[in-house]
């Protein structure tokens, strides 16, 4: 795929993908272009070989649009992806992939309801302090409660709001105005002391981005 059609497929982006977070180009062996956020960044590079198996690649052996929620291993995160094949006449010469954030967008419920010793509690999401991933459910600690949901973590996940809950680490998300204080700790991560005096980590996957949202 040469410079033109590249730069052709970037002035339709927006009327494909309205509202995605950053965007994929690949031809059929390697990427092409690749803009991040500041919510996620895949570490793609122009140049480097397409995966075998990639929602991009997908897209052009099947020549239809595919949609996918993908957790990506190895920066502990998850999103949502959705890839165009890009044709010119009757041959796919690459693909566009759109990436999302995991949370809905539809209105989210204000409540998350969790199960504790002897009974089911609705927690509100501003008391919500910071959720944890445990034996495939969710943990999830308020001010005031402590108890599990059945869901796991990310698929909690989808159904916060993104503005206020920050996956920090593998195994936990925060709720952004429950930070108390930020420690910084061994190789470029740190440790948050929550608003109820318990503390989380931020794992060196997060950390840059992490510290991008918040500033510092």
């Amino acid at each position: 795929m040469d410079k033109q059609t590249v730069q052709t497929v970037l002035r339709n982006y927006f009327r494909l993908f309205p509202n995605a977070d950053s965007i994929i180009i690949a031809d059929r062996q390697k990427y092409l272009y690749y803009e991040p956020s500041v919510h996620l960044d895949l570490q793609i590079k122009p140049g480097d070989l397409l995966p075998e198996k990639s929602i991009t690649k997908e897209a052009m052996d099947k020549g239809y649009r595919v949609k996918e929620v993908i957790e990506h291993e190895e920066i502990y995160m998850s999103y949502r992806a959705i890839s165009e094949p890009i044709f010119i006449g009757k041959e796919i010469v690459g693909a566009m992939t759109a990436i999302y954030p995991l949370h809905a967008t539809t209105l989210h419920l204000p409540y998350i309801t969790v199960r504790t010793k002897d009974r089911w509690v609705p927690i509100h999401l501003d008391d919500i302090v910071y959720l944890e991933a445990y034996n495939r459910k969710t943990s999830i600690s308020s001010s005031s409660y402590k108890g599990t949901h059945r869901d796991n973590l990310t698929e909690v996940e989808a159904k916060l709001p993104a503005e206020n809950f920050l996956r920090c680490h593998r195994s936990y998300i925060v709720n952004l105005h429950q930070i108390k204080e930020i420690h910084p700790d061994s190789h470029s991560t740190f440790i948050l002391k929550m608003s109820n005096e318990e503390r989380v980590p931020v794992s060196q996957s997060y950390s840059k981005r992490f510290r991008q949202l918040l500033d510092f």
